[in-house]
């Protein structure tokens, strides 16, 4: 390749681990996974199953915290001070670092999970408290956020390397907020859709939101949710289609 043309790169990451989709099926084609850490779902077995899987396959490892809340999947909001955010994400990485440690696989990020993560990339506050904690439990993990929000700020302000991340199948507002779940166009259904967002993120910095405005937003890292049904056919195709506008799909830090 000629060095001097940059090379285009992006992280391909997944939720796994949650106990709802196909994990061994989508991670061949992922770099990254984000690993529920016992709190929204998961347990000790399916941390150990995922960072195994991951090992096999040479993805990154990660972890997923999220509220304590099954019964909503931590898809609910909840006002937590800055105290109990840093208790309840501090016993979640501490929880799946040890088993990592046990497994010989690095963690390498953290991703805020569901409501925990929408909340923190509007509120301030909420996202200073979790990256406080991140950074108090290991200041070399890299931390996950929306893509120009309160939370990469929060993540750099406290001396983190952050990946801002964009979305292959949820609907963006005018503001480059995810449109909230279960409002028209929050979900991207269509693959064919989902392909050409992720490829108009991965090549020019941009998408077009659910009002036809043209957003322009940094894409470091790319999200597919592993709680699809159709996840691993979504994984492969997404891909496929990256590999064919010569993006190099590596994890955060990787060498290209």
């Amino acid at each position: 390749m000629n060095a001097s043309v940059p090379i285009r790169r992006i992280d391909f990451n997944c939720d796994l681990g949650e106990g709802c989709g196909d994990d061994a099926a989508i991670i061949p084609f992922i770099s990254s996974a984000s690993i529920a850490c016992g709190a929204h779902a998961g347990d000790d077995a399916s941390m150990r199953a995922t960072l195994r899987l991951c090992r096999v396959h040479g993805v990154a490892a990660g972890a997923h915290p999220g509220y304590a809340d099954r019964a909503h999947f931590g898809r609910r909001e909840t006002a937590l001070s800055r105290d109990d955010i840093g208790a309840l994400l501090g016993a979640q990485l501490t929880r799946l670092a040890a088993i990592a440690r046990d497994e010989g696989v690095p963690l390498v990020h953290v991703k805020p999970h569901g409501a925990l993560y929408n909340l923190a990339a509007r509120e301030r506050d909420v996202a200073d408290a979790i990256a406080a904690a991140v950074a108090r439990f290991d200041p070399s993990l890299v931390l996950f956020g929306l893509s120009g929000s309160q939370l990469t700020a929060a993540g750099s302000a406290a001396g983190l390397q952050v990946a801002h991340e964009v979305f292959a199948e949820r609907g963006y507002g005018s503001d480059g907020q995810l449109l909230a779940r279960g409002t028209p166009g929050a979900v991207l259904e269509t693959l064919d859709d989902a392909i050409a967002q992720a490829r108009q993120l991965a090549t020019s910095n941009s998408l077009t939101a659910h009002d036809g405005s043209t957003l322009r937003l940094r894409a470091d890292t790319l999200c597919l949710h592993g709680d699809r049904a159709d996840a691993a056919a979504f994984a492969r195709a997404l891909r496929a289609a990256l590999q064919a506008d010569a993006i190099h799909i590596l994890p955060i830090g990787a060498p290209a």
